[in-house]
């Protein structure tokens, strides 16, 4: 089954995964130590990170490292950056309110 970026950060170890991977690049093992779940469950996130094309791992002699891959995200960063518009909108409109609010309240109190 092929998994898409949303599945992936749906998780929240997943997305703590990634932060931690971020700036660093570390072994499974390494990645397993900084959270309270099991081996097998750490390493269940890291398959659908990697599926998803989030994370890459690469072996280093006996070693597996796991490496983000961040520029992934820009799916999520697409997809998000079609409600600017509307989020546009609706600041600007209460924007409009609470100067109405202020101005309504000055003279309130004249």
């Amino acid at each position: 089954m092929r998994r898409d970026v949303f599945q992936a950060i749906a998780d929240p170890n997943r997305r703590a995964i990634l932060g931690l991977l971020a700036g660093n690049k570390l072994n499974v093992n390494q990645v397993a130590e900084h959270f309270a779940i099991s081996r097998p469950a750490v390493s269940q996130h890291m398959k659908i990170l990697t599926e998803c094309g989030l994370v890459a791992i690469y072996q280093k002699g006996n070693q597996r490292y796991c490496q983000a891959r961040m520029e992934k995200l820009s799916e999520v960063w697409d997809w998000l950056n079609q409600y600017t518009a509307f989020w546009n909108d609706k600041f600007n409109a209460m924007e409009k309110l609470l100067k109405e609010l202020q101005t309504k309240n000055k003279e309130d109190a004249q």
